[in-house]
Order: structure tokens, then C-alpha cells, then sequence
């Protein structure tokens, strides 16, 4: 199963058409990715501020489909398609009653905010990660 959670298009989220604007998506998808985490208990908060790791994109690939506007609820389903030792491939599918409005292919890379290197997954990390892994969709 992919980890499924639903945010409203706010007001300030769109244009003076009512229509989305995109750079909200974005940070849209940063809210989703971290309710993903906290999900399975680990907070960014504890992740920056105590373990002192980011989570940064190296890599996205979106693809609009149809516009949203002013009020729509857009479900995010979040689908893990591979765990690397330092690596996320991650596939999103949004939707909007139903209907795709947009896709992202993310890579994200989790690092030490000491020194930015590449930092292999905590236990916690990519056992919580894989409940949501979806391999079968590297190739969407």
C-alpha cells in the first residue's frame, strides 16, 4: 500500500484565477514526505536537530496533467519504489477525486548535516519506509 494522505488547494496556493500554482505543489509534496515519515515515528524534527541527517532532492521528474483549483482536496499516494543505502526512489501520484492531475519521479538522499555526505539508512528509517515499498513501479 502506498502512504495516502489528502491536503485541501488553498486560497494562497493559487493564482488570481483560482487555478494551482505549481511551485505550491512542491511544497505540498514536502508536507507529504514528511507526514510519510512520522508515520512510521520518526520526526524531521528528530532527524535534523538529533541525529543531525536532511533528507534533500536530488532528482524530480513531474508531470502536470490537469490543473487543480481553489478548494479541490488532492490525495497524495506515496509509493516507495526502491530503498538504496543512502537513496529513496520515490513515485507520487496525485489525484483529485479519482482523476490524476499530477505525477513526480523523486530522488531523495539522505545526508549528514555536518559535513553533506551521504549517510546509509537508520533501521528505524528503512523499516518504516518499507511498509510503503512498491518495487513492481520502477518503471512507471
Amino acid at each position: 500500500m502506498p502512504f495516502t494522505i489528502q491536503k485541501p488547494m488553498r486560497f494562497g496556493d493559487c493564482d488570481l484565477t483560482g487555478i494551482a500554482y505549481h511551485p505550491a505543489y512542491l511544497s505540498m509534496l514536502v508536507d507529504v514526505n514528511e507526514a510519510m515519515f512520522a508515520s512510521f515515528g520518526v520526526t524531521w524534527k528528530e532527524l535534523m536537530f538529533e541525529r543531525h541527517l536532511g533528507l534533500p532532492s536530488v532528482k524530480m521528474n513531474i508531470e502536470f496533467k490537469r490543473p487543480a483549483v481553489y478548494g479541490d482536496v488532492l490525495e497524495f499516494n506515496v509509493h516507495v519504489r526502491k530503498i538504496g543505502k543512502s537513496s529513496l526512489d520515490l513515485y507520487t501520484v496525485v489525484t483529485v477525486d479519482g482523476e490524476v492531475i499530477w505525477t513526480i519521479e523523486q530522488l531523495i538522499v539522505m545526508t549528514s548535516t555536518k559535513d553533506h555526505k551521504s549517510h546509509p539508512w537508520p533501521d528505524d528509517c528503512r523499516a518504516g519506509l518499507e511498509k510503503y515499498l512498491h518495487p513492481e513501479l520502477l518503471q512507471a
